[in-house]
């Protein structure tokens, strides 16, 4: 939400608005969570700052269609000269923008409103400004510019409910990047500006968050055995000297070294169906089953399986070697390593898009699309996919149509979302 600074005692230097008392009072219930609160006072209301207000109300309240026209009206009322309270408009069309996932907007627009914020001394709504960014950021999975704006971002001007809403960002942040440790603090100070906003909602959201680091988060592949682990015996699990085959990310890692396959399918698949049978060989029948999905090997296929084997050691070169066996082939990581693979805690075929959709809200197949980094089609796919199997629902129609989750999966889904990886 946008904030009224002079419902918190300051003055307007940039003399563009002067709120009433009502406006002020309805400001405040708005900031306490109290959206029918600030719609009793400026309901009948048509001027500018109250229908700013209404569409803010409107929005926590969900309707964000009404939400959204009624502040384009308030942007045009407020008009050219009324610079503050337009890009005020501006930041909180945005955060609707970004609760009904329309991720296509263009950043520039927030960054405008948020400088000319800042050039007129309003740093609360400015900061919040800066929140949204990096949640927009986060959505998108582009985890660096997150990181990158976040070490340039000072969220001190931010009031209670904001800095509870920043400090979850940041945790998502640290949590995709699985760093535990700097995940738990962030969620801690989410916790108590969650209790000193007072917003009932706010602290259950902040505790439904928190539990992600006590649900199982990954499975561990080693020795014929499985097991679940926590966030933070992933972290853990990535930071020995193990050789690890990663099908959460689609890499191999050891010792800070990291050989991303992600593009390569084949040459992963191969890596992983040999680790899973370590330390003994896998397979001919197995490796050309698992990845060319072949159900009778001639000689094509064993030609062919060279052929990858040899471009799979390539790869791995500094990491592990490939044997031929009798029976097919071995791993032989470098040094006295042992060899495991971390998978997803549930493996579906669109694992990724369920994740999205398991965050509670509704998104169209454009906004999947775009922070996928993927086709629009081939998310269309993907959810039609779903919807046989019961894990996605659609409503609406044409350019209107959304899909959530048909039910919310009982392990934190961020390991399932792509995010940036170095390569070796």
């Amino acid at each position: 939400m946008i904030y009224d600074r002079e419902a918190e005692g300051e003055s307007d230097k940039s003399g563009a608005i002067s709120m009433d008392s009502l406006i002020t009072a309805g400001a405040l219930s708005l900031a306490a969570g109290d959206p029918l609160g600030a719609l009793n006072l400026v309901a009948l209301r048509d001027d500018a700052p109250a229908l700013a207000l209404r569409g803010i109300a409107m929005a926590q309240l969900g309707d964000l269609d009404r939400a959204k026209a009624l502040l384009a009206r308030a942007a045009r009322a407020f008009g050219s000269r009324e610079a503050v309270a337009r890009a005020r408009c501006v930041v909180a069309e945005a955060e609707i923008a970004l609760v009904s996932r329309d991720l296509g907007r263009p950043q520039q627009t927030l960054d405008a409103a948020r400088t000319v914020l800042a050039d007129h001394g309003d740093r609360v709504n400015a900061a919040y400004a800066g929140y949204l960014a990096l949640r927009r950021l986060l959505l998108l999975g582009r985890l660096d510019e997150a990181e990158a704006r976040r070490a340039a971002f000072d969220p001190a001007p931010l009031p209670p409910a904001a800095r509870a809403a920043y400090e979850l960002v940041v945790a998502g942040i640290e949590i995709r990047r699985l760093r535990t440790a700097p995940a738990r603090a962030a969620l801690a100070n989410a916790a108590r500006a969650a209790a000193q906003a007072g917003i009932p909602s706010l602290s259950a959201e902040v505790e439904a968050a928190a539990r992600v680091l006590t649900t199982p988060a990954a499975r561990l592949i080693a020795d014929g055995n499985e097991r679940l682990l926590l966030l933070e015996e992933v972290e853990a699990l990535l930071a020995s000297p193990s050789l690890v085959v990663d099908a959460t990310r689609n890499a191999v890692r050891a010792g800070g070294a990291i050989v991303s396959l992600d593009r390569r399918p084949v040459l992963f698949t191969l890596a992983r169906v040999l680790a899973e049978s370590w330390p003994g060989d896998a397979s001919r029948t197995d490796l050309l089953r698992r990845a060319f999905r072949a159900r009778q090997s001639d000689e094509s296929h064993r030609a062919r399986l060279r052929v990858e084997i040899g471009r799979t050691r390539a790869a791995l070169r500094g990491l592990a070697g490939i044997t031929a066996t009798p029976n097919g082939f071995r791993l032989m990581p470098d040094g006295d390593r042992d060899v495991v693979v971390l998978a997803q805690p549930v493996e579906d075929d669109h694992a990724a898009v369920l994740a999205l959709l398991s965050d509670g809200e509704a998104w169209s197949s454009s906004a999947l699309a775009l922070a996928l980094g993927i086709s629009q089609r081939s998310v269309q796919r993907a959810l039609e996919r779903l919807a046989e199997t019961g894990k996605a629902q659609p409503f609406g129609r044409g350019r209107a149509r959304r899909w959530v989750a048909a039910s919310v999966p009982g392990f934190p889904t961020g390991l399932l979302l792509p995010s940036p990886l170095a390569s070796r």
